[in-house]
């Protein structure tokens, strides 16, 4: 049962990678001014793209730990907490297609948080060797992005910080090709993921998963 969440998540990180292409498109390009010339661009990707999914892991982690005090004090809690995941999961799904867009405000939440942090990642660059792209990758692992918090949801429901943890590091997982493609220059694969049909199929097959998630906890709390 967990390890097809686990996949879930995977698959929810990949198809959010349209989101990733939009939004993130131009912090790759920023990216690749901090490098030095010459550099191996995949080992410095990879590092960068490693500290992002630790801090995608550590997040989930702790809200995995919160949600598991909640559902200890909270009857059915983590059906609950379930449901609100599943509720969020529609969300994305009209986020990615267009349909409707209130997802973003929801990124306001981390602002001030990301205002503190954010400048540390410039203690970092220009990267002298793929290691610094380490913490500059956990440090923009905060970013403030509605995709990210939705998933998170998932890990409040998972029952404990380590299946919060694995959730979203295979969430994390998940991104990482379209990131990494994107890193290294193959600029047909944001033109492709950010196809209006493309986005379509997604947002459906997300709704589609959401449904049979709910139908299914409905079920249960019969």
């Amino acid at each position: 049962m967990y390890e097809l969440s686990f996949f879930s998540a995977m698959l929810i990180g990949l198809a959010g990678g349209v989101h990733c292409a939009g939004m993130c498109g131009g912090i790759v390009g920023a990216f690749s001014y901090a490098l030095p010339k010459g550099s191996n661009l995949f080992a410095y990707t990879l590092t960068y793209n490693l500290g992002r999914i630790f801090s995608y892991t550590l997040a989930g982690g702790l809200t995995g730990w919160l949600g598991q005090i909640f559902s200890n004090q909270i009857n059915q809690g983590i059906v609950i907490l379930q449901f609100i995941g599943s509720v969020f999961l529609i969300l994305l799904a009209f986020y990615i297609t267009g349909w409707w867009r209130g997802l973003s405000k929801i990124e306001k939440i981390g602002t001030k948080l990301w205002q503190i942090i954010r400048p540390w990642s410039t203690k970092f660059i220009p990267f002298k060797n793929p290691l610094y792209a380490l913490p500059y990758g956990i440090i923009w692992g905060w970013l403030p992005c509605g995709l990210i918090y939705s998933s998170l949801t998932w890990s409040l429901a998972s029952g404990s910080a380590i299946n919060g943890a694995l959730l979203m590091f295979g969430f994390g997982l998940g991104t990482l090709p379209i990131m990494v493609l994107m890193a290294l220059g193959f600029a047909k694969t944001q033109k492709m993921v950010q196809h209006p049909k493309v986005k379509l199929i997604i947002g459906l097959l997300l709704l589609v998963f959401a449904g049979l998630q709910i139908i299914k906890l409905m079920s249960l709390s019969v």
